[in-house]
């Protein structure tokens, strides 16, 4: 997670704006009249964040004086401390010009390094700090200053020290600090007469401030883990509240529906033991109702199991039972006309040979649902299907007249579900859909399905008017 990011996530987005408290807001306030973050809360985050291990400080900080705020505070500390070095190394010290000025460079300039790679700054400035505290054994003023860490070796010590807090990890840290006085502890047993000994306060100011910033890195890591388990926790609840509602429906349509397709096939299927010397045609009648709800109750099954998760493993019967196609448009349009509905289909030669699964599938399920739309809203309306195919698509059409006036409507109004489950299937293959009335009080319904999969994504144009 970026910064950006982790700080939009924090509060940074704008908050309302309100007149009254925007007047009563202080002029020192951290927030502008704008409602966004003040400079000091957005530099409170970015002290907070780690920096990766390729990139500098702050890479991530959202402003660009941010990420340029190292580069400049480093800078500023090379540009002090090499006069003041040298000057003091002269004048203090009575230490030669020459090596006063290469220890001035040696001792400052390998900060601008600690920006991005802080332990190999960390380890030319500490050689050049030990150099250093050698040729100062021998200086001809040392006794009576600061030795082996004169001042302004521990002002630069300690910059790089709050460096190496804000980017390197715990352990690092420690073994850093334990260098350091480990070499304040040598050096400290070949120290020259009448000086100061300064390398405990070295390793004691070294600790704390290694400690204040490696503090400020860990809370920078644990505020990241954090957002990161919320957001891997919002992603759990999401998918189990879409687990149970997918369990809901499916009880819905286990204890509802199924219900009732079962109680039709029964009665269909026992309609010629309870009604005897019924005629031939009425018997084909009822079994061709059987076996239609038959069907319907093997694809439910096949739906529940789907939407129950239990044929995710690949054995339960959703994952064995073939999806139905284009080669078996002929079985549902002849369905159809037994039930009384005068339908033609015109079906291209080998309009499914090498269709893919989704678009052999969604051909279909368009011409089922628009021709129980048919039944429903205009039941004995003349109706024509026709599904052809070119070289990149199929093209589904299906058109019917106005219903029969001596034929009673079923359904008066509709909730609108069959043309969104068609939008739905059309837009997972990547097509269009077009449906609408027609001048006579007829409908139509038109489908391209490309061949090629498209993008996903599916334009739709519906007049319901």
């Amino acid at each position: 997670m970026s910064l950006r990011d982790r700080f939009r996530a924090r509060g940074a987005a704008p908050a309302p704006d309100h007149a009254a408290a925007g007047a009563d807001r202080a002029p020192g306030s951290s927030r502008t009249g704008r409602g966004k973050p003040g400079a000091r809360a957005q530099f409170t985050v970015v002290l907070r964040t780690p920096a990766r291990a390729a990139e500098p400080l702050f890479a991530g900080a959202p402003s660009r004086w941010q990420r340029m705020l190292p580069y400049v505070v480093v800078g500023v500390f090379v540009v002090t401390l090499i006069p003041v070095t040298i000057s003091v190394l002269v004048n203090d010290y009575a230490l030669g010009g020459g090596w006063a000025g290469a220890l001035g460079v040696a001792q400052t300039v390998p900060l601008l390094l600690a920006v991005t790679r802080p332990v190999a700054a960390w380890g030319m400035v500490l050689f050049a700090d030990v150099v250093g505290a050698l040729l100062l054994f021998g200086a001809d003023r040392v006794a009576g200053h600061s030795w082996p860490w004169p001042p302004m070796v521990i002002v630069g010590y300690l910059a790089l020290m709050a460096c190496l807090g804000l980017r390197e990890s715990i352990p690092t840290l420690v073994k850093v600090w334990l260098a350091t006085g480990a070499v304040g502890v040598v050096l400290g047993f070949f120290g020259p007469d009448g000086v100061t000994n300064t390398a405990a306060l070295l390793f004691v100011l070294a600790g704390a401030l290694l400690a204040v910033t490696g503090a400020l890195r860990g809370l920078g890591d644990a505020q990241q883990r954090i957002a990161e388990q919320e957001s891997i926790s919002e992603a759990e609840r999401s998918r189990r509240t879409l687990l149970e509602e997918r369990a809901r429906i499916a009880r819905e349509l286990h204890d509802v529906v199924a219900h009732h397709m079962s109680v039709i096939t029964v009665q269909a299927d026992s309609a010629p033991y309870r009604l005897p010397g019924m005629a031939e045609p009425v018997r084909e009648e009822f079994e061709a109702i059987a076996a239609s709800a038959r069907e319907s109750l093997g694809e439910m099954r096949r739906l529940l199991t789907v939407l129950r998760g239990d044929g995710a493993a690949g054995d339960g019967e959703g994952e064995r039972a073939p999806q139905p196609g284009m080669d078996r448009l002929q079985q549902l349009v002849e369905a159809i006309v037994r039930a009384g509905q005068p339908v033609e289909l015109s079906l291209a030669a080998g309009a499914g040979d090498g269709v893919p699964p989704a678009v052999d599938l969604s051909a279909y399920r368009i011409v089922q649902e628009a021709l129980a739309n048919v039944v429903r809203h205009a039941p004995g309306a003349r109706t024509r299907v026709s599904v052809t195919r070119d070289a990149g698509e199929v093209l589904v059409l299906v058109v019917n007249g106005p219903a029969r006036d001596s034929v009673v409507e079923l359904e008066s109004s509709g909730t609108g579900h069959g043309l969104v489950g068609m939008r739905e299937r059309v837009r997972l293959t990547g097509g269009t859909l077009d449906t609408g009335p027609l001048p006579d009080g007829g409908f139509r319904v038109a489908a391209r399905l490309p061949l090629n999969g498209g993008d996903g994504s599916a334009e739709t144009n519906e007049d319901s008017s």
